[in-house]
């Protein structure tokens, strides 16, 4: 027997045995502790508490009769109104809208962003009356919906687009101003404290560190502003303040549905137009 096999045998070591990992229950559905869960069991409750006290008649909504009037007033509508002398007054009244919305936004967006300065806190040091006042300016332009602007600016500005102008510019700017603070707040904090650090002054931090991240979110939401202000524009004519609306509402109160038809479908190709140019612009901006 060789002096190999004279060795006693070994034991075969065995390979460690694998720690038991860590598996943990999925959370309840609802914990006591959750904040989170209360609000979504507030609101839960508030949804089934306004089924409850709206008298929703869907019965009468689904009725063969009201499928067949809706039917009868939606065939009303066609065919459109393809008159050349009345396309010249859509493609007039449309310039007149799109032009209104966009200055209309372009302001809201100027104003909006020097409000949303002064409301959000960006850091620690950030005053809290200054932040109150704003907030507080931003909510009373957008707690006032366009049409009421626009008839308490008509008795200033007269009737006519300049009027439907200022009105989507307040609006907008309550709601831009708002959506820009709190972007500008969520924001990442290092790029800016880095610079802080360095005794770079407020301005120069805003422009170099925080503008910079949060300005396709900014475009975005200005973009998305702007193919509201589109429709809204649209329901400024009632009161008389220009563009594809005046045509609208002068139209459907004569019952000349062909008419109201080709102004619908005009409406609908500022949206798309405006929708695109947002879809085009988020692209160049993320490349």
């Amino acid at each position: 027997m060789s002096a190999v096999d004279a060795r006693p045998d070994r034991a075969t070591p065995r390979p460690p045995a694998a720690a038991n990992p860590p598996y943990r229950l999925p959370p309840r559905l609802f914990d006591a502790r959750c904040k989170a869960c209360w609000m979504a069991a507030g609101f839960i409750a508030l949804v089934v508490a306004s089924f409850w006290s709206l008298d929703l008649r869907w019965r009468d909504f689904l009725s063969a009769e009201a499928l067949s009037a809706m039917g009868r007033f939606f065939g009303e509508f066609f065919p459109p109104d393809t008159s050349p002398d009345f396309l010249r007054k859509v493609a007039i009244g449309s310039a007149e809208t799109l032009a209104m919305s966009a200055l209309g936004t372009l302001l809201a967006a100027a104003c909006g962003l020097a409000l949303a300065l002064p409301a959000s806190r960006e850091h620690a040091g950030a005053g809290r009356v200054p932040r109150a006042s704003a907030r507080l300016l931003l909510n009373a332009l957008r707690s006032i919906p366009e049409l009421v602007w626009a008839a308490l600016l008509l008795i200033s500005a007269g009737l006519g687009p300049f009027a439907g102008t200022l009105a989507l510019a307040f609006h907008t700017t309550g709601v831009l101003g708002r959506l820009f603070a709190d972007a500008l707040e969520n924001a990442p904090p290092g790029p800016a404290a880095a610079l802080r650090v360095q005794g770079v002054p407020a301005g120069r931090v805003l422009l170099h560190a925080t503008l910079p991240q949060v300005l396709p979110q900014l475009l975005s939401y200005t973009l998305y502003r702007w193919e509201n202000n589109i429709r809204a524009a649209a329901v400024l004519g009632v009161v008389g303040a220009g563009g594809l609306g005046q045509l609208l509402s002068f139209h459907m109160g004569l019952f000349q549905m062909g008419k109201t038809c080709t102004i619908l479908g005009a409406m609908l190709l500022l949206v798309a137009l405006v929708d695109a140019l947002s879809y085009a612009s988020r692209r160049l901006m993320t490349r």
